[in-house]
């Protein structure tokens, strides 16, 4: 394998926290009731349809349908979503940063909603102006680890597999990327992907 030049990162967990506890934990006082909410009505499951293209209109009217003693709660699910990402993990603000310094071209794969994308590109335009392009699921209908969306973004980014490095926190997500021929890394904090970056020449 050659020596990667570009680095493709993976959003939430690798680069912004995301926890959709946060925003719910502010409306709903009883800790049983948030976890039981959590659990079963808002669940992850639920969301990745969202990631995987259906409109948030849709799928917030199902689930309202099935438990309107929550809608109001469903339906700030879209436009406070950004209350769910609140801020990036440590280490890695300053990852972007410096390879971006370091001319080391930077690009995204993530599962995310192509409705909840925008707002969130937006807020966090100080760290995206950095990338060459981002390709998002919702968008195109494809999710990680399906192997058509990481051919898709090394045709798109003008890569092919040795060429890049690609992190994600999600370990069939990292095995479908070294099928793909990318040097995966699997993410368990900035501190170790530092380390991972540094042996491989592309930081100091």
């Amino acid at each position: 394998m050659g020596a990667p030049s570009a680095v493709i990162f993976d959003v939430g967990n690798v680069l912004y926290d995301w926890e959709p506890r946060r925003l719910y934990e502010r409306l709903i006082e009883d800790d049983r009731a948030l976890d039981a909410f959590m659990a079963e009505v808002v669940t992850k499951a639920w969301h990745f349809q969202h990631d995987a293209g259906r409109p948030f209109a849709e799928t917030s009217a199902e689930l309202s349908a099935r438990y309107p003693q929550h809608a109001d709660l469903i339906g700030l699910w879209g436009p406070r979503f950004n209350d769910t990402l609140p801020g990036m993990l440590p280490g890695m603000e300053a990852i972007v940063g410096d390879l971006d310094a370091r001319g080391v071209s930077l690009f995204g794969i993530t599962n995310f909603s192509g409705e909840f994308w925008p707002p969130f590109r937006a807020r966090e335009a100080a760290i995206f102006d950095r990338f060459r392009d981002i390709v998002v699921s919702g968008d195109e209908r494809l999710v990680k680890p399906d192997p058509a969306i990481y051919a898709l973004a090394l045709a798109r980014f003008g890569l092919k597999g040795p060429d890049a490095v690609f992190v994600d926190d999600s370990r069939p997500n990292v095995e479908a990327a070294r099928a793909a021929g990318i040097h995966a890394v699997l993410f368990t904090g900035g501190a170790a992907f530092r380390e991972e970056l540094v042996r491989l020449h592309l930081l100091d």
